[in-house]
């Protein structure tokens, strides 16, 4: 199987990349990387499997159609995995057009390229094709505390920029299957941590910030609640998906963890006391500082994964406690590669300023 990423230099397309490429008796064939390295996406993250034979990288925005179609031509592609996304939604809510720029409108550019080329290929490649769009629980809004967790038919009702955008590419994924037949396959995940995670995101900020001796940020009162799933569980979740999932559906891919953030952070700050204790000994916690409420902030999400486990047979391997374990242990081994990252998203955003 020759399959097309997008976005795989970013935190889960790049995890999915590196199990995908170092797992063994794996169906792949060449692995094409498309990615246009904005601030998020970063090349360190696969650096060391660049060397692989079956492994290409393609610098590209997947709304450059023409690109994308020489790219699946050039390269004989039977699927395409869409990780490609404008991400934060603190960004969203600053400036949302680069949000629709590429989660809209790239995502419609990155359809139409798919199915002309699914369009030209024989039988059976035509038949095995697949288009994975990869999108978030964001787009079905907020739960109350006693709410039933989303499935996959819980309307739609997104609350930021992000979310709506998301929610916009995710129907034009559909629309494309229900009008020209395209087999795609959407998964609509939770909040996901772990290795490479970008250091913005709650979890990787709060390890920094801590060993830093930084303030630890929390918004609000620290009561919203959010399901974690460990990346690479979504990654081989999307894998399977790919593989046995059943083209025009969705499937929910949960951590089945749900943890308020202020529990997070304290978990976070406990794992951080026992592994690489303060001078003089006390809690990492000490630095927790509540700040103003973001905008419009969604008050609790939680997924009903409980279709993807009964017709595609996955579970997440790691419980919440042994995921975070493995992520700090993580950030405490490279605290090069989050150091580089930091800075180099510090010079762009100061170079912007000034322009």
């Amino acid at each position: 199987m020759n399959i097309l990423v997008t976005g795989g230099c970013g935190f889960i397309g790049s995890n999915f990349i590196r199990q995908r490429l170092t797992e063994k008796n794996s169906p792949l064939g060449k692995l094409v990387n498309l990615d246009l390295l904005t601030y998020a996406g970063n090349p360190a993250n696969l650096a060391d499997l660049a060397s692989d034979p079956r492994y290409i990288f393609q610098k590209g925005d997947i709304g450059d159609e023409a690109l994308v179609s020489k790219l699946l031509a050039e390269h004989e592609i039977d699927a395409i995995l869409n990780f490609a996304a404008e991400s934060h939604v603190d960004r969203s809510i600053d400036s949302p057009e680069p949000f629709i720029q590429t989660n809209v409108t790239g995502t419609l550019r990155l359809l139409n390229a798919a199915r002309r080329h699914w369009a030209s290929l024989p039988e059976p490649r035509r038949a095995a094709f697949r288009f994975l769009h990869v999108s978030t629980d964001e787009v079905y809004g907020t739960l109350a505390p006693h709410d039933p967790a989303f499935t996959e038919s819980t309307p739609f009702a997104p609350n930021s920029p992000y979310a709506a955008s998301k929610a916009a590419s995710d129907h034009l994924v559909r629309a494309f299957h229900h009008t020209y037949g395209l087999p795609v396959l959407t998964t609509n995940c939770s909040n996901n941590y772990g290795p490479y995670h970008f250091p913005e995101k709650l979890i990787p900020l709060m390890i920094l910030n801590a060993l830093d001796g930084k303030p630890l940020p929390v918004y609000g009162d620290g009561q919203q609640i959010r399901d974690w799933l460990f990346v690479e569980d979504h990654a081989a979740a999307i894998w399977l998906t790919l593989q046995k999932g059943r083209p025009g559906e969705t499937y929910n891919v949960g951590g089945l963890n749900e943890r308020a953030n202020l529990d997070v952070v304290k978990t976070l700050c406990a794992l951080l006391d026992e592994k690489s204790p303060r001078p003089g000994g006390a809690s990492y916690s000490a630095q927790i500082a509540y700040v103003a409420d973001r905008p419009g902030h969604d008050r609790r999400y939680a997924i009903d994964c409980s279709k993807i486990q009964r017709e595609l047979g996955w579970s997440p391997r790691e419980s919440f406690e042994t995921g975070l374990a493995k992520t700090v242990d993580w950030y405490l081994s490279n605290r090069a590669w989050a150091d580089e990252i930091t800075k180099t998203r510090y010079q762009r955003e100061r170079l912007g300023s000034a322009k």
